[in-house]
């Protein structure tokens, strides 16, 4: 089953998201990489790359970013770990975290949650 890894300048953003979306989908890895080591607001390099090493299956991880330095982050740890399955997705973070995760636990492979989040900025709330 394809893994996630929310990344977040904050911690505490990354783990409500990954709360919220392993609520949503019990069955589905999801860790959580927000904030910098010392609790204060950034992105990690090595809180990233140990998130996806906590979830990584062959089916591979998607990683949700909320912005800025978390997307360059993001793509830093997956030019390191170009060894593995491992892809971003261009969506809001928190609907995309949770489409993705749902359709994970229906069975829906990489490249299928990918197509998905390709429309879930265009949903709309009202």
């Amino acid at each position: 089953m394809v893994g996630f890894v929310i990344v977040s300048h904050s911690g505490k953003l990354a783990e409500g998201v990954a709360d919220l979306a392993g609520m949503m989908a019990k069955d589905v890895p999801v860790a959580a990489a927000g904030g910098l080591e010392d609790g204060s607001f950034g992105t990690s390099f090595d809180k990233i790359q140990k998130a996806v090493e906590q979830v990584y299956s062959p089916d591979g991880v998607i990683l949700l970013m909320d912005m800025g330095s978390a997307v360059m982050t993001a793509e830093m740890v997956l030019e390191s770990m170009e060894d593995k399955k491992l892809r971003m997705a261009d969506c809001p973070l928190v609907e995309g975290a949770v489409t993705a995760t749902v359709n994970a636990s229906a069975g829906m492979g990489m490249e299928e949650i990918l197509k998905e989040l390709e429309h879930v900025a265009e949903q709309k709330k009202l």
